[in-house]
């Protein structure tokens, strides 16, 4: 009698250059690289069906599959996202143009803010008015005509209702988005629904960046789910920013919960993979590092759990969504070389992405990329196999490299890959030293966690510069999003302001807060019996303009948050006040969870392939080659090495030596630690 068929589970990631997917048939692991592709959804099922040819199975053969895109983050970056028109309260047409009295640069006297989402022309208002007690004037319905032909009339393609007060009391909105709906053949995204907090710029600029994102999400499922449904393919579940899954239906409704969708997958990757190297080696914690094409992302693992905000902005606007806590750089393997005016060697942010791609890809592209330095400084060579398929032109990196030498006054391609290296390099420690330093940490007591098709070839070389003695390069690192992605649990948020001196708060009132919010949260998962719900509560000293978050205990109790607000304010600040606190924001999560994968691995050994030169720090290197799949553990390899698989290259400089972990996993460390 055969035993039962292992479940199999899919995971795709799709990046600006290469779309990453892991593919799980019980404890056998198989990953796939293809290029990503104009519309996300092709490049999707041409990754999932060159990962079941290797697995040896049909499409039809997968149980699950999980995704995470960058759509609706690339619609904001790019802003081509929907002709979006906003309605909001009489007055407050201005709110998204005025913004914040901050200043991003503030010595920079050309420093110019982000244009709004919505320009004047489609910001339309109506008579109305609430205050944090209670409406004060209804909505007349009958009198919205004129806005609604006003609509029209501007060919909106999507329309944002943020009405004064409404996270409070959302009558008023309500009626206004009945009467849009109703009359419009439009998508409406509606303030309380998508984010019931006080702060009038804040809720509008997130509502609005829902609205702008929301057809192109819909339709990006929409094509998706079809492709899938073809090939056999069960519906996807989609990657959130908050580091949790949902199905593709809440997603439709909630686009702008999927923005850094992709970043917040391989963070919880890496928890998922290599977080028990923390606890073994006595560390605060992990410093997640993805490099992939166009950007690095950089995060923390604390205690074990991912850090999380929601205080984030993308290109200058603020979105106020659950998110995972990542900083980005435009620094990746695609990113450009180039001389600015002043004669100094600079990278990006322009990239080569997909097409054409580095000039070693020989797709045509003409302008160095620091992948191309990684070249020619011989950390990938003419037998390295990108994504199993892509084959390296060494000659052409080099005369690319020769010619950016020549425009920036350097001695030939070695010495432009060096500076192309060096500059790459630091641009990434500045943003590791901005999630740590920056934070209050100390980056010595952490972990670097290396992953993404480039971040292992720096890793080591980024922790020289920040004094860090261990990196670790899980299994899949070259598509870890996507292997966080079948890591990732269920996951939905809830949050709603009630503004309170907690010497004030009527505990039954918060209680009946949290309720509604429990209710909710637990309503949108797939096993509402099966779902964890927590509480958490934002919490600030009186007269301070933010807030920290700590968890709230059920029933709520004033005296125990007070006491863990003065120890997190202590924590972040360095110090703690006698003021009094206030509670402003209560929150509920819901978390249906799923055993993290496990993965089998058994190495046959004989793992050098190759041996070529290859530039160092100190000087040029003989260096050998291994084919990392091939490791067994407890392996020990000393540097200089290059371990190469088919998605990412690990370097080992010459002042560290790697160890093999029993999943297959790799821990570098300085051999003088």
């Amino acid at each position: 009698m055969g035993g039962e068929t292992p479940e199999t589970t899919v995971g795709v990631d799709v990046g600006g250059t290469f779309t990453d997917v892991v593919l799980l048939r019980g404890t056998d692991l198989v990953t796939a690289k293809v290029p990503s592709t104009a519309d996300q959804s092709v490049g999707v099922m041409d990754g999932i069906e060159k990962a079941c040819e290797k697995a040896g199975v049909a499409p039809e053969a997968v149980d699950d599959f999980a995704h995470a895109m960058t759509v609706s983050v690339n619609a904001l970056l790019e802003e081509d996202g929907a002709k979006t028109a906003l309605v909001t309260t009489d007055g407050f047409r201005d709110v998204l143009e005025i913004g914040r009295q901050e200043r991003p640069s503030l010595y920079d006297f050309d420093a110019e803010k982000p244009e709004p989402l919505v320009p004047r022309r489609r910001r339309f208002t109506v008579e109305e008015r609430a205050t944090p007690e209670g409406v004060v004037d209804s909505v007349d319905a009958d009198a919205l005509g004129d806005v609604v032909a006003s609509i029209r009339e501007s060919d909106a393609e999507a329309v944002a209702v943020c009405l004064l007060h409404a996270y409070a009391h959302p009558e008023n909105e309500t009626a206004v988005a009945d009467v849009l709906e109703a009359e419009l053949d439009v998508p409406v995204s509606i303030s309380h629904e998508v984010l019931a907090e006080f702060r009038e710029y804040e809720r509008s600029s997130t509502t609005v960046a829902d609205a702008y994102v929301t057809p192109a999400i819909d339709a990006y499922i929409g094509r998706l789910v079809d492709r899938a449904a073809d090939a056999g393919v069960p519906e996807p579940s989609v990657m959130q920013a908050n580091g949790g899954i949902t199905d593709a239906t809440t997603v439709r409704e909630h686009a702008v919960r999927t923005c850094m969708s992709g970043p917040a997958a391989g963070v919880v990757g890496a928890r998922a993979s290599v977080g028990d190297v923390a606890a073994d080696r006595g560390l605060a914690g992990l410093v997640t590092f993805d490099m992939g094409g166009t950007s690095s992302d950089v995060s923390l693992v604390r205690d074990g759990e991912v850090e999380q905000t929601t205080d984030a902005e993308i290109s200058g606007r603020p979105i106020r969504t659950p998110m995972v806590d990542v900083t980005t750089v435009g620094a990746g393997g695609g990113s450009e070389g180039w001389v600015d005016a002043g004669g100094a060697l600079r990278i990006g942010p322009e990239s080569a992405g997909a097409e054409p791609g580095p000039v070693c890809y020989g797709r045509g592209g003409t302008v160095p990329t620091v992948t191309d330095a990684n070249v020619v400084l011989g950390y990938i060579g003419e037998s390295t196999s990108l994504g199993g398929e892509l084959s390296i032109d060494v000659a052409a990196a080099r005369d690319a490299l020769g010619e950016l030498a020549d425009e920036a006054g350097l001695d030939g391609p070695l010495d432009a890959a060096r500076g192309m290296y060096r500059v790459a390099n630091a641009t990434m420690t500045r943003a590791i030293r901005a999630v740590t330093l920056e934070r209050g940490y100390d980056p010595r007591n952490f972990g670097l966690v290396a992953f993404g098709g480039a971040g292992p070839m720096h890793a080591a070389a980024l922790a020289d510069r920040l004094d860090v003695g261990t990196v670790v390069a899980p299994r899949a690192c070259g598509v870890l999003s996507a292997f966080g992605l079948l890591a990732a649990d269920e996951r939905h948020d809830a949050v709603r302001t009630h503004r309170r001196p907690l010497s004030a708060v009527d505990v039954d009132d918060v209680e009946d807060t949290y309720a509604e919010l429990e209710a909710a949260v637990r309503e949108e998962c797939s096993d509402p019996d099966a779902a964890v719900v927590s509480r958490r509560a934002d919490l600030r000293y009186a007269g301070q303009s933010f807030e920290l978050t700590v968890p709230a205990d059920r029933p709520f109790d004033p005296e125990t948050a007070v006491e863990r607000f003065h120890a997190a304010h202590e924590s972040t600040y360095g110090y703690r006040m006698t003021e009094s606190v206030d509670l402003v924001n209560v929150r509920a999560e819901a978390v249906v969870e799923r055993d993290d994968p496990t993965i089998g691995y058994d190495a046959p050994g004989d793992a050098v392939v190759d041996e070529r030169e290859a530039q160092f720090t100190d000087g040029s290197y003989r260096t050998t080659v291994y084919d990392r799949e091939r490791l067994p553990p407890g392996e020990v390899v000393a540097g200089p090495a290059v371990l190469e698989q088919d998605e990412s290259t690990v370097v080992v400089p010459p002042a560290w030596e790697t160890t093999v972990r029993p999943d297959g996993s790799l821990v570098l460390t300085e051999v003088s630690r």
